[in-house]
């Protein structure tokens, strides 16, 4: 059986004042997806580039499940979480490599 990884991610602009909730089984492919802007999008809008949050998932099931969970969350319950595992709000994808 092949081994997988869900990540369920949050991404902000520049000055953190949007955030945009996403899953994905490549986080770096998405993530560079989102930057280049080749497809029209809520991120491309926005410019919602830096990834300030991730969870890992062995099953896509969870990972969705997840994602739906914090989509339906408050703006207040979302950055608690984040702050939680990155209180600077830097830029995680550089951790990932």
């Amino acid at each position: 059986m092949l081994d997988r990884q869900y990540f369920v991610y949050i991404l902000t602009n520049i000055s953190n004042a949007v955030l945009y909730i996403g899953v994905t089984n490549n986080i770096s492919r998405r993530i560079e997806e989102h930057k280049s802007g080749s497809v029209a999008s809520f991120t491309k809008k926005y410019h919602c580039y830096k990834l300030v949050y991730y969870e890992v998932f062995e099953t896509a099931y969870d990972a969705i499940t997840r994602e739906k969970q914090l989509k339906a969350g408050s703006r207040k319950k979302k950055e608690v979480l984040i702050a939680a595992l990155n209180p600077t709000w830097k830029d995680l994808l550089h951790d990932l490599a």
